[in-house]
């Protein structure tokens, strides 16, 4: 858990600096029609925060396993309509979701991590791997939005 709360924190403080060596035009330019801006992509991080968020909570109480309530990102990202919102509005949501994510994390006590949530029929997975798993995807997607790695 530490490890995960230390790479999101870190993140927190670096996104906002990495944005501000971006233009405008940078961050809104979609390099295809169909693909997301940079814009976008922080608008996608900040869906998977709220969808993330409810499951990070919802582990400590419901019975287990939880069943993962899916959404579909691509809807997301059109009915938030982040393309034309103001690029402070994205970023303040997305470090504000995070910093409640980040609080969570640091009440949540060790004995929930190993609680379990259904994957798919095939699969259960715990607390501890959905919060690994918030923190790589989100990783994934900040690699493509600043062309690290």
């Amino acid at each position: 858990m530490q490890t995960a709360l230390d790479r999101l924190n870190i993140w927190m403080t670096e996104v906002p600096v990495k944005f501000g060596g971006l233009s405008e035009q940078e961050i809104s330019e979609r390099p295809q029609p169909h693909k997301w801006s940079r814009k976008e992509i922080l608008g996608h991080l900040c869906d998977s925060a709220l969808n993330n968020l409810q499951r990070f909570v919802r582990a400590q109480y419901e019975e287990q396993p939880n069943t993962i309530i899916k959404y579909d990102q691509d809807q997301w990202v059109r009915l938030m309509d982040y393309q034309e919102l103001p690029f402070e509005h994205i970023l303040s949501f997305w470090v504000s979701l995070n910093k409640q994510i980040a609080a969570v994390w640091g009440r949540t006590p060790e004995n929930q991590l190993t609680n379990g949530f259904l994957l798919s029929e095939e699969q259960t997975v715990t607390l501890q791997w959905l919060i690994d798993d918030y923190v790589d995807h989100m990783e994934h997607h900040l690699n493509q939005i600043f062309g690290t790695k």
